[in-house]
Order: C-alpha cells, then structure tokens, then sequence
C-alpha cells in the first residue's frame, strides 16, 4: 500500500516554517509533562518499595490497593471527560497526581524483580519508545490505518489478560506478553503522530493549549508505562 501524507495544516498568518516551530514547542511540552509524570512515578515508587509501614498499609489491605487502582481508572475517566470543563492547573493536579497514585500501586514490582533488572529494563523501554515516538513525530505515512487494528489487538488482549487470571495458562501468559510489547510500540508511534496533529496552530500559551499537552502527556505516558511492564515480563529478573 502506498504511503499517504497529512495534508499540511495552514493559518493565514504563519508560514510552514512557523507552523513546524510551533508544532515542536507543542510536542516540547508534551514530552515535559510526560517526563515529569515518569519521574513522579519512579521517585514514589522507590519511596514506597523502601518503607515497610507502606508497603504493608497498600499491600496488606487490599481494601486500599484495589481502592487505588479503581481510583486511577476513575482519575484518567474524568480527566479525559471534563478536560474542556476545567482549568489547565487543574488538569495539570489530576495528571500528577494520577501519576502519584501509580507510583504507589507500581512499587509492587519491586518485590517482584530485581532493582538491576528494572533499570535495566526501563532504560530498554526508554530507547525503544523514543525511536518509535520518533518515527511518529517525523514519518510522512499517515499511521491513522494502525489505529483501529492496535485498538482491537489492545481490546483483545485486555480481554486474553482478565481470562488468564482465572486460567493461569503459561503460554496465554507468554503470547500476551509478547503482544502487549509489539501493541504498545505501534501505539507510540501513532499517538504521537495524533498529538502532533491534533495541536491547534495558533493558541500558543492558552489554557487550550496546556491542557491539550496535558492529554497527550497522558496518552504517552500510559503508552511507556505498558510498555515497561511488559518488557519488565521479559528482561526482569525475578526475586
């Protein structure tokens, strides 16, 4: 099939030239927010792995830890919904503070693998999401095509994931595994390439656009968080 381009994206009053600068401080943003949310995440987690009274107040309880999880899936939901209802600096407080509430419920793998094993594999995941963001930001191929396909593969391993608690199927577990890396890098590619396009030229320092870099923060981040346990299912090394 040959490759499509995105028509290019005009304003009466900015040249090409301007478009792609403000395009690339739109994306400067994003990425800082997402990095920001990542450093969140990794300084609670490490902060719960090492106090026992925390592990043992989220750990012990499952009141509290699933309290957590259905908390963060709450969080995104309205985050995602409300975000043209609220301010920026409020979109900006629910994405770090989702960001905190998984930094607690993550520091479970600190139990579970080795630290080396996990930085290791986080640098692994680094390198493999910047090539592919990458590849999103400056591809000319329209990677709308993916979007449906990676969305039924992600449905449909969400889907294998829930059964294989209950069946607890080792090779289920290996070909989600698998599945779930190869989903997670298509989907870096295509959500950059979705953030970039979605910026609206010409709202420079608006609320609009902070709050627009807020949800595609969010979109990546969750795209290397996955991506990170999944990979951490194949390079870690357990305890």
């Amino acid at each position: 099939m040959e490759s499509q381009s995105y028509p290019e994206q005009h304003h009466p009053s900015l040249t090409a030239e301007q478009i792609k600068q403000e395009q690339a401080a739109f994306m400067t943003q994003v990425y800082g927010w997402m990095t920001v949310a990542l450093l969140v995440t990794a300084t609670i987690s490490i902060w719960v792995a090492s106090s026992p009274a925390v592990l043992e107040l989220i750990f012990g309880n499952r009141l509290v830890f699933y309290g957590l999880l259905i908390g963060e899936v709450l969080l995104v939901m309205y985050l995602s919904a409300a975000v043209q209802r609220v301010s920026a600096q409020m979109a900006m407080a629910m994405f770090l503070g989702y960001a905190v509430m998984n930094g607690l419920t993550l520091s479970c793998i600190f139990l579970l693998y080795t630290g080396g094993s996990i930085a290791s594999t986080f640098f692994v995941t680094a390198g493999t999401f910047g090539a592919m963001s990458a590849y999103g930001y400056f591809t000319k191929r329209d990677l709308t095509s993916w979007g449906g396909f990676l969305m039924m593969a992600l449905i449909g391993l969400i889907i294998a994931s829930v059964v294989n608690l209950f069946w607890q199927n080792e090779t289920l577990y290996w070909i989600a595994t698998y599945a779930g890396v190869l989903i997670f890098v298509g989907l870096t590619a295509y959500d950059t390439q979705k953030i970039k396009e979605m910026n609206i030229i010409g709202n420079v320092g608006t609320d609009e656009d902070r709050k627009e870099a807020i949800m595609g923060a969010l979109r990546l981040y969750l795209d290397f968080i996955n991506m990170f346990l999944y990979m951490l299912r194949l390079f870690g090394r357990r305890r």
